[in-house]
C-alpha cells in the first residue's frame, strides 16, 4: 500500500520533531515546512495527502497560509495550534481548515484525526471518479472550451469541428486534467494517473 505524506508546517523544531515522530510511527512519510514559500513548493514537488499547520509561525499567519493553498489545492488542513480560542477555531474552520486541534494534544488523538481527514478526502475523490450504483459510466465526447475529445478513441476536435492532431500521450494527458477540473495535480500525481513512469 502506498505510503501517504503529511506536511508538518510549523516553526519551532520541537513540535516538528514531536509531529515526525507520532507521524512516521503510525507509517505516514513526513515533510517539513516553515515558510509558505516551503509550503507551495512542497505541494507543487510532492504528492501530499495532508497538512498539519501552525497560525503563529514567525513573521506568518498560519490562517493566511491556509487560505491561499485553499485557492488551489484541495489538500486536508488540520490547524495544530497552540490558540484555543472560539474565534480562531471558527475564522481556520471557514477559510478552508478540515479539524482544529490545541497544543497540548495526545499524539494518538492527532494520529487518529489524521487518518480520518485523509480516509474522507480520498472517500470523496473516489465518489467523484466512479460511477453510481446501477449507471454505466458516460461514453460521450467531453468538451472543454468549446473542443470535444473521445475518451475511448481519443479523437479531439477544434471549436469549428475539425479534427486535432493529438499524439497518444498528449490525449492521455489531457484526459487526466478533464477528468480532474480545477484541482492542482502534482508530477508524481499525474504519472500516477497515466499509469506510471513509463
Amino acid at each position: 500500500m502506498q505510503r501517504r505524506t503529511v506536511l508538518v508546517v510549523d516553526d519551532d523544531p520541537k513540535m516538528c520533531r514531536l509531529l515526525r515522530r507520532c507521524l512516521e510511527g503510525e507509517g505516514f512519510d513526513v515533510v517539513e515546512a516553515r515558510t509558505e514559500q516551503a509550503v507551495l513548493d512542497a505541494l507543487q514537488s510532492r504528492d501530499i495527502s495532508l497538512i498539519t499547520l501552525d497560525i503563529s509561525l514567525d513573521g506568518e499567519s498560519g490562517l493566511v497560509i491556509a487560505r491561499n493553498i485553499r485557492q488551489h489545492w484541495s489538500v486536508p488542513i488540520i490547524m495544530v495550534t497552540a490558540r484555543a480560542d472560539v474565534i480562531d477555531r471558527v475564522v481556520g474552520l471557514e477559510i478552508g481548515a478540515d479539524d482544529y486541534i490545541t497544543k497540548p494534544f495526545h499524539v494518538r488523538e492527532l494520529a487518529a484525526r489524521v487518518r480520518a481527514q485523509i480516509r474522507r478526502a480520498e472517500d470523496l475523490t473516489l465518489e467523484q471518479t466512479q460511477p453510481a450504483v446501477g449507471q454505466e459510466p458516460p461514453s460521450g465526447m467531453l468538451e472543454f472550451d468549446g473542443m470535444t475529445i473521445d475518451p475511448e478513441t481519443h479523437e479531439a476536435r477544434d471549436r469549428a469541428g475539425d479534427a486535432l492532431k493529438l499524439t497518444t500521450a498528449d490525449a492521455e494527458l489531457l484526459l487526466v486534467f478533464l477528468k480532474n477540473p480545477k484541482r492542482v495535480l502534482s508530477r508524481d500525481r499525474i504519472m500516477t494517473l497515466l499509469g506510471g513512469a513509463e
